[in-house]
């Protein structure tokens, strides 16, 4: 859980790293885009590992729940959460969120199925005009509203996530673990963040 945890979240950072390249212009964002289709060997051997991380991270996550579930024959009479934050209550509930996130996310920038008439449009250079692909997919308020829930739901997943794989590994002590829970904070803030940017962006028309 924690290992695969930690190759997801430097996935989701380099991720939102390279998407706020269209903040440059559709001229960088495109050449972005362009580059990455360039190289399919290093670019499907990276999405064969982020799917063979992703699988691994939900079956593990199942299997845990499960085992922590089975542990007690009985359910506790009285359930009263003490330490325990609100990300981490609910961490599966997030988690499969944002599952369905990836796939819709998937269907729409990946494989076109959601938007066919304007996935296959170029831009001047003859390049897959992948800026205008996600211009025209914000302008949908709705798809937007929703793409903010679910990267909202993706920051609470890495609020916990990412004090957990520290204490799971080992590193947890009373001086540094009141530092790691901050950097969780702030990581889970920069990355909401920063997806968010964009979609606000576009419906707020600085992005167009």
């Amino acid at each position: 859980m924690a290992i695969t945890g930690i190759g997801l979240m430097a996935f989701v950072l380099a991720h939102m790293l390279g998407n706020l390249q269209i903040f440059m212009g559709p001229e960088t964002f495109n050449g972005y885009a362009e580059m990455l289709r360039s190289m399919p060997g290093l670019l499907w051997t990276a999405r064969l590992g982020l799917l063979a991380f992703f699988v691994v991270h939900i079956v593990t996550a199942f299997s845990l729940t499960g085992t922590n579930r089975g542990s007690r024959v009985h359910r506790y009479a009285k359930n009263e959460k003490v330490q325990a934050s609100l990300s981490s209550l609910y961490m599966l509930e997030t988690g499969l969120v944002v599952l369905l996130f990836v796939l819709l996310h998937l269907a729409h920038f990946t494989f076109g199925f959601l938007q066919p008439e304007i996935f296959t449009a170029v831009d001047a250079a003859g390049r897959h005009d992948v800026y205008s692909i996600v211009i025209y997919g914000f302008q949908h308020v709705g798809y937007s509203v929703f793409y903010l829930f679910c990267v909202f739901m993706l920051g609470c997943h890495l609020h916990h996530g990412f004090q957990s794989v520290f204490q799971t590994l080992g590193f947890n002590h009373p001086v540094y673990s009141p530092l790691v829970r901050r950097a969780g904070t702030a990581f889970a803030a920069v990355i909401f963040l920063g997806y968010a940017s964009i979609p606000l962006s576009v419906l707020a028309g600085v992005l167009g």
